[in-house]
């Protein structure tokens, strides 16, 4: 069955969170939910979808804002995000809300992830990376049984730039060393979705991107 994915850009960052599902399915995951959590809700019904997990990347306000309203509109979805960055979601300075006067928290996770895991929601398995450097938890998630290959990648790669690393837990060469560990191995073809902005492909960014050059 093929996946389909529908980007939810929430403001007043443009974040994008991602809905993701089987077609033909009735359930569905988030991956980062933002400031604008009824879109999410709004595009669930509309597709006669119930929330399976709320899934992060990270632990920054603007991925998981929206984490507590779909924890209250689906109680049974579980909340999950890599372990490094697990304390983030319920402390406000952690996860960056304070600086920029949001009092953003979360319900805590339900379960966290590590590199080497693999787990199954809403019917689609993903192969879960570390890839620290925006923050010192960042996981990358690539699908499996996909083609071209996909990746929810969060704040690591954008078309033509980088996760911004001057947050703490930031580390420009970490992040530029764990990119090319974990996704330039992956086919050219293989689809980026981001945190922020458009979608890309590996072999676009390896081919261009400046920040990424040798």
């Amino acid at each position: 069955m093929p996946v389909q994915i529908l980007t939810v850009e929430s403001h007043p960052f443009a974040e994008n969170s991602y809905v993701v599902w089987n077609e033909g399915s009735t359930e569905a995951f988030v991956i980062d939910p933002g400031f604008e959590p009824e879109l999410i809700v709004e595009a669930l019904k509309d597709r006669g979808l119930t929330l399976a997990a709320i899934v992060c990347t990270h632990g920054h306000c603007d991925h998981i804002a929206g984490t507590a309203a779909l924890k209250r509109a689906y109680p049974s979805a579980p909340v999950i995000i890599g372990a490094g960055d697990a304390a983030m979601l319920t402390d406000a300075m952690a996860n960056m809300g304070a600086l920029f006067g949001f009092d953003v928290t979360s319900p805590p996770a339900d379960r966290t992830l590590n590199e080497g895991d693999v787990f199954t929601v809403a019917g689609v398995t993903m192969d879960v990376f570390d890839v620290p450097g925006h923050s010192s938890g960042h996981v990358v998630y690539v699908l499996r049984d996909t083609a071209p290959k996909l990746v929810l990648g969060g704040d690591v790669l954008f078309r033509g730039s980088v996760g911004r690393t001057d947050f703490p837990g930031g580390s420009f060469e970490q992040l530029k060393r764990n990119i090319a560990r974990v996704l330039w191995p992956l086919p050219d073809d293989t689809v980026v979705y981001p945190g922020h902005g458009p979608t890309t492909t590996t072999g676009h960014e390896k081919r261009t991107n400046r920040f990424l050059a040798d």
